[in-house]
């Protein structure tokens, strides 16, 4: 695939990523899908899926609940995985400034939701005013708008980005490149602590216990503990629904036997 291919496929990725997360949803947003995406589009899934797993990882826990604003994930998985084919630096240093992408695009949302914010009201006047057809195509500018979230950072690394990055790199100290590379391997750690917080830890610890034995100490890989944990979590849910089902079953019994007394 030529390299101006590549760039055009590049570029309208997180764009589509952002569309599609707001519509029909067939790709998603995850850094996981969008990244398999990005892999093919420049020849190395293999590393993709490295990077992609990576911010998969940072974003669990991480939701834009109530209209807030989170890291585009999506997008510093994209600007990653590209630094990563062009440049070949490390996977670290690739991760660190996407990542630095994705929490600049943050200011781009906000900017993205108060210009929607007009477009709303604009299709709401002509939905009063019985215009339906304007309404409708008013709505065009928002996802035109929800496009440039991905278009403007995605082709300031295409046109500058990569020589910019090529001459920090090039600079920087081998001792500084391996703290990023170490940094880069802690942050999935912070993703997976904050998701804990949110789920019943506690009262599942003994499963969290079992899956680090196996992961650590057994060496299963991650798609055999993935399914070890699906079958235990089955299991649990099972019990949970024939304990209710006893339950109910005793409740109604206690409840003909006082209607059968009287």
């Amino acid at each position: 695939m030529s390299e101006i291919l590549q760039n055009i496929l590049i570029i309208l990725l997180p764009m589509w990523a952002l569309i599609d997360n707001r519509g029909i949803t067939i790709i998603n947003h995850w850094p996981i899908t969008v990244g398999l995406l990005a892999g093919l589009i420049m020849g190395d899934v293999k590393t993709a899926l490295h990077i992609a797993g990576t911010f998969q990882l940072m974003s669990l826990g991480v939701a834009a609940l109530g209209g807030s604003s989170v890291p585009d994930y999506a997008l510093a998985t994209v600007v990653a995985i590209y630094l990563k084919a062009r440049t070949g630096v490390d996977v670290g240093a690739s991760i660190t400034v996407g990542l630095s992408v994705g929490i600049l695009a943050i200011n781009l949302d906000i900017f993205t939701r108060t210009l929607n914010s007009l477009v709303t009201n604009k299709s709401k006047q002509f939905l009063n005013e019985g215009k339906f057809d304007a309404s409708k195509k008013i709505n065009l500018i928002s996802i035109f708008f929800v496009a440039m979230q991905a278009f403007i950072p995605m082709i300031i690394l295409i046109l500058w980005g990569q020589t910019a990055v090529e001459s920090v790199v090039n600079v920087i100290p081998q001792w500084v490149t391996d703290g990023l590379n170490i940094a880069g391997g802690m942050l999935p750690v912070v993703g997976v602590v904050m998701l804990l917080r949110y789920m019943p830890t506690k009262r599942y610890f003994w499963a969290l216990l079992i899956g680090f034995v196996f992961a650590a100490y057994l060496k299963l890989p991650i798609l055999g503990v993935s399914i070890l944990g699906f079958a235990m979590a089955l299991f649990t849910y099972n019990n949970l629904i024939s304990r209710r089902a006893e339950v109910s079953l005793e409740t109604e019994s206690e409840d003909f036997g006082d209607d059968w007394d009287e």
